[in-house]
């Protein structure tokens, strides 16, 4: 009886060890998952449908998205401006909450639409091309690569390099991304126009913290809750007491149609 009990006890281990082998392979299986790419540097276009000044802002982003790969352009549109006669369909207060965020950090004060901020640091009125351009010039290099994946279960950024100099960790951030939005602006200052937006933040989600090395944060899709959104990416980007600072990392991946 007793060798009767061994036996079995160990088909059902080695049963056990092959299912629980088959959810490994199954959870870090990438076949068919697209690329990423690794932007270099990141604007972030802080924006409001309820504002006449923010259209050519709109336009300029469109175009840094279409003719740099190594520029991930993000929308971020806020809601302050929805007490004037039209709510921001697209608009988030958390956006608004990082952009004064980063006011703060900075000392200015200086919240205004059309923003826009690059790398985390410097920010210009985001409808003056030549303004944008030159900060995008003197930006810093990245200290962090970022390798990220998704399977049919499973998004994971494998994070490399190290952090800045007196910087004692960053946050990981994932972002979800609308690739388009066309909008009918029904009342207040774009009122009867119809507007286009591109990258247009959805989500924006701390995943984990890094400080330095090589680290892999791993979260299920089901939590990152994915929808139509066509795009997704990663920010790696100085944090502390002050409020969000430097980007210094960014992956992002066009994700529909890939699983």
């Amino acid at each position: 009886m007793v060798g009767l009990h061994s036996r079995k006890a160990g088909q059902a281990f080695r049963t056990s060890a092959i299912v629980i082998a088959g959810l490994l392979v199954a959870i870090t299986s990438w076949d068919g998952v697209m690329a990423a790419s690794q932007p270099q540097k990141v604007v972030e276009l802080f924006t409001s449908q309820g504002c006449s000044s923010c259209p050519p802002a709109d336009e300029l982003a469109e175009r840094l998205v279409e003719e740099n790969e190594n520029v991930l352009t993000v929308l971020m549109p806020v809601d302050y401006w929805d007490y004037l006669g039209w709510k921001d369909t697209l608009a988030s207060p958390i956006y608004s909450q990082r952009q004064r965020a980063y006011a703060a950090r900075r000392g200015d004060r200086s919240v205004y639409t059309p923003q826009m901020v690059i790398n985390g640091e410097e920010h210009v009125v985001g409808s003056r091309e030549g303004q944008v351009r030159s900060a995008l010039e003197r930006t810093e290099p990245f200290t962090a690569d970022v390798d990220l994946k998704i399977s049919d279960m499973v998004v994971q950024a494998t994070v490399d390099g190290a952090l800045p100099r007196g910087a004692k960790m960053a946050t990981v951030y994932f972002l979800r991304i609308d690739d388009e939005a066309t909008v009918d602006i029904g009342r207040g200052e774009n009122a009867g126009r119809k507007i286009k937006y591109v990258n247009v933040v959805r989500n924006l989600q701390p995943i984990g913290m890094w400080s330095g090395g090589s680290e892999t944060f791993r979260m299920t899709k089901s939590q990152l809750d994915l929808k139509g959104d066509a795009r997704c990416a990663i920010l790696i980007q100085i944090e502390d007491q002050d409020g969000p600072g430097r980007i210094i990392g960014a992956a992002v991946m066009d994700w529909r149609g890939g699983f």
